[in-house]
């Protein structure tokens, strides 16, 4: 494209046209994004009274491998899925006093106490929050009578499920990220097998 101006002006990207009806720049996410932006998007350039620009560009897929440019990750992690376990006989033994610290001593505020029936259970995020400190365990382990005592509250990382989370640069949608990145995966271990099927005895 060509620009020359009289006056300050700022190019966004989604005002590039492609010469590929199937290829256009990536822009806000959505329209929920785009509506509730403060811009127009991501600039390209911006030029002053009197300048003007002349511009080529070439679109290329690639991979991140090969640059960073090309991931549209910003952000993976992960962490465990927290299994909360009361046991029913060890807190029986406990007044509504020594409940109540064993929730106040958690910094991720996990575990409530129901008013009416005194009992211990986990909020409703508490899976979304919890960080596995050693605070519960150090201050249970100071209320039991004897040190061979089952914990009253015990929370453990399970074996076999976890929290993801993908945090998209706006290229890709999450969901997409993730089932194309499962793809790729399914492949390879797919090639694996196959050489390993074919390998000599």
């Amino acid at each position: 494209f060509c620009l020359y101006m009289d006056t300050s002006y700022t190019h966004p990207l989604h005002q590039q046209r492609s010469n590929n009806e199937c290829v256009a720049p990536a822009h806000f996410l959505n329209e929920e994004e785009q509506e509730e932006a403060h811009d127009e998007g991501i600039s390209i350039v911006k030029i002053g009274p009197g300048q003007k620009l002349k511009l080529t560009a070439v679109a290329r897929m690639g991979i991140s491998r090969e640059h960073a440019k090309w991931c549209p990750v910003a952000v993976a992690t992960y962490r465990f899925w927290p299994e909360v376990n009361f046991n029913t006989e060890q807190l029986a033994t406990l007044s509504i006093d020594q409940k109540q610290e064993l929730i106040d001593v958690c910094p991720d505020r996990i575990l409530e106490l129901d008013e009416v029936t005194g009992e211990m259970t986990t909020v409703e995020n508490a899976y979304e929050v919890a960080t596995f400190t050693d605070d519960l365990k150090d201050l249970q382990n100071s209320m039991k009578k004897r040190a061979e005592d089952d914990d009253f509250v015990s929370i453990t990382q399970s074996e076999d499920r976890f929290i993801f989370l993908v945090e998209s640069t706006g290229a890709m949608d999450a969901e997409d990220i993730v089932m194309s990145s499962l793809r790729v995966l399914k492949d390879k271990l797919q090639y694996l097998a196959r050489d390993v099927a074919n390998l000599e005895p």
